[in-house]
């Protein structure tokens, strides 16, 4: 089996770019199909109310639950204080099994890891380029999967990328996908330093082509095991407990955080530093 964990879905509500405007599937599951993917992850593209993009994902996956899963986006200053309701709702209702998170919006905040160790879901966590960030949640949040998407940058900051390296070889809670990474020697490198455990096929789509995405893990090795763990296993062994309904609430105090409470400081510096 072949599980596209990164792909994008839906109309945003934005005239940015395609990330916020239309993330339309019709000729990126054709690709997939073509290039032998089964099934796919889905997430919202950039919006100003998760609550409604989410819900119109749900849609989208419940429509063939046996073709799609779903990752539920939040925004850590726009959805303060109904995190948690917005995960439950994504978990208990849409059947959707982890959390996606973009620097773009806000940092990642304490609010989303702890609706996330609540309902044993990953957290999908674009970086954009802050690794340092990666160590922090790693070890405040241990119960916690991470997954830093892009080798941590997108942008293609081979500084980021080869500096997420140690912590995945350190972190046994941090993952990597390989959507959109160009730089071939750290994707090579991270694997053979992290192995293939700590690496998720996905593709970015709609926006890049499955196939060209997907040659890239063949091309990591000829394993048949360690293929099978970066092209499905990683996935499903992430987001188990969620999609068999068996993430442990029981006795678990439901974490409240208000509308009020401060999100992590925009400034990435360390505020004793002169400027």
């Amino acid at each position: 089996m072949i599980i596209d964990a990164h792909c994008h879905a839906g109309k945003g509500d934005g005239l940015t770019g395609p990330w916020d405007t239309s993330a339309p599937l019709k000729n990126f599951l054709r690709w997939s199909e073509e290039a032998g993917i089964q099934r796919t992850n889905l997430f919202a593209a950039f919006h100003s109310d998760y609550a409604k993009a989410n819900a119109a994902v749900s849609v989208i996956v419940n429509k063939q639950p046996q073709r799609f899963y779903g990752f539920a986006f939040v925004h850590a200053v726009n959805d303060r204080g109904r995190i948690f309701e917005l995960v439950n709702e994504a978990v208990t209702q849409y059947g959707f099994c982890g959390i996606k998170v973009h620097r773009h919006d806000a940092r990642i905040s304490r609010e989303i890891c702890e609706a996330a160790r609540y309902f044993s879901v990953p957290v999908l966590y674009d970086v954009v380029g802050e690794v340092s960030m990666v160590e922090l949640l790693a070890t405040e949040y241990p119960e916690v999967n991470f997954i830093i998407p892009h080798l941590s940058s997108f942008s293609d900051d081979w500084r980021a990328q080869i500096a997420l390296i140690p912590l995945l070889e350190r972190h046994p809670n941090v993952f990597t996908d390989t959507s959109g990474i160009r730089r071939y020697d750290l994707l090579e490198m991270a694997f053979k330093r992290a192995g293939p455990g700590k690496i998720l096929f996905g593709s970015d789509g709609p926006w890049l082509h499955p196939a060209v995405e997907l040659k890239k893990v063949f091309v990591l090795t000829r394993n048949k095991t360690d293929l099978q763990r970066m092209l499905a296993g990683n996935f499903l062994h992430l987001t188990e407990k969620a999609r068999n309904g068996e993430y442990e609430t029981a006795g678990r105090p439901k974490p409240v955080f208000s509308k009020t409470d401060e999100p992590l400081t925009y400034e990435y510096r360390d505020p004793w530093l002169v400027k």
